[in-house]
This record gives C-alpha cells, sequence and structure tokens, in this order.
C-alpha cells in the first residue's frame, strides 16, 4: 500500500489533534504527549507536531509505501521535503525523534 504522507507544525497539539481527529473522522493512531501526533487512513499518512512558532507551516511531505527500504529524504526543486518510508520506519523515527508513543 501507498499512502500519500503531509506534515504540519501546530500550535497546540491537543486543539489540533480534536480537530483533525473530526476532519478525518478517526483519532490518532500514534500520539506522544505534547508532541506529535499521527494518522493512518485508507490515503494518507498526516502527522502534526507541535511548534507554535512554525504553527500552520508545511513541515514535509512525501510518501508512506510498503515496498520501501527503510527511510529517505530528498527536496524537490522549490526547497520541499519529501520523505519515502516504510509503516515500520516511521514507527521507529517517530520514538527516536520524539519518545514512545502512547494508546490513541
Amino acid at each position: 500500500m501507498k499512502r500519500f504522507h503531509i506534515a504540519l507544525a501546530v500550535r497546540d497539539l491537543d486543539a489540533s489533534i480534536a480537530d483533525y481527529s473530526t476532519r478525518l473522522g478517526q483519532r490518532p493512531n500514534v500520539m506522544v504527549n505534547g508532541k506529535y501526533a499521527m494518522w493512518r487512513t485508507d490515503l494518507l499518512n498526516f502527522s502534526i507536531n507541535e511548534n507554535a512558532e512554525r504553527a500552520g507551516q508545511l513541515r514535509h511531505i512525501g510518501f508512506e509505501d510498503d515496498g520501501a527500504e527503510g527511510f529517505t529524504s530528498t527536496t524537490d526543486v522549490n526547497g520541499i521535503e519529501w520523505e519515502r518510508f516504510s509503516a515500520k520506519a516511521q514507527d521507529e523515527r517517530i520514538v527516536e525523534m520524539y519518545g514512545a508513543p502512547v494508546s490513541a
């Protein structure tokens, strides 16, 4: 399976989780209290992290791809970071960057 991935910075993680859970029709699949949340739907891998200074800004885009080996990141001609990763590689990276997730 291949899901489009988009990552945003948000001002208030808890308020954003409530808002995006309503918009996406489900709670996040992964949450790290006060830092990060991620939803996996049939078509989308959507993540947010709390960073008030960059609230509303795109962090990066890319694809969660079951066929991906590990995790890669490149920058396109417009300076946008594109990531490609497997679900397993992303789950490992979440723990490295944000700490252990809690149940959503």
